[in-house]
């Protein structure tokens, strides 16, 4: 259980009281994109105290929003059906939230799952699915991620593999998934560095992944 109670008898006063504390939706964000060891949660988070992440983990868990689970030897935390419920919720934060982020600050960072859960927020299917299959592989600081777009399907995953366009980028590509920056001038400032591949496919990335700002 939550510490805050608001003493109201609501849907969104529950929902509010489950994941509502400080730090509980970015764990949650961070699940819906694979199941977590502690560490690893405390790596995507890097701000957050050891002993909030402990409290929260044991929050949700009594909430029956994730459980422990074993594998391959270690202890992983992942979201149960209950949990992943959450995730049209999040995405749907994510497209609010991206209206008032402005432009990035110096010490603001982009991670590996933030990032997967921003293309899954800003991914058009229906632009999408009369594209021809594309693969582009984004750099954002150490961690590159797969991202493999086939029609309407979107899959996105760490590593690094054949791709069609490879590029780097950092907080500033907000500019390019919001219109903001065409394709061309993103390249041309620096916002995106292409790194290999055909440069020109930057602009059938930023149609088929755009959120209004």
């Amino acid at each position: 259980m939550a510490a805050r109670e608001y003493g109201q008898y609501c849907g969104v006063t529950r929902a509010l009281e489950l994941v509502g504390e400080r730090w509980a939706m970015l764990i949650v964000r961070d699940l819906l994109v694979g199941p977590r060891r502690y560490g690893e949660l405390a790596a995507g988070l890097p701000r957050i105290p050891s002993n909030i992440l402990a409290t929260r983990l044991k929050e949700l868990q009594a909430a029956g929003l994730l459980r422990r689970v074993p594998h391959s030897r270690v202890i992983v935390y992942e979201l149960t059906p209950y949990g992943r419920e959450l995730e049209p919720v999040v995405l749907a934060l994510g497209a609010w939230g991206f209206k008032a982020m402005g432009d990035p600050r110096e010490e603001q960072i982009i991670t590996p799952d933030s990032m997967t859960m921003a293309l899954r927020t800003a991914f058009r299917p229906q632009v999408a699915a009369n594209l021809p299959p594309t693969s582009y592989a984004a750099r954002f600081g150490p961690t590159e991620l797969l991202i493999r777009v086939d029609g309407s399907a979107l899959g996105v995953a760490r590593g690094d593999g054949p791709v069609d366009l490879a590029f780097a980028a950092g907080p500033g590509i907000r500019r390019l998934i919001s219109g903001e920056l065409a394709a061309d001038r993103a390249i041309a400032t620096g916002v995106v560095e292409v790194l290999r591949g055909r440069g020109e496919l930057l602009g059938r990335f930023a149609s088929t992944f755009h959120l209004a700002a």
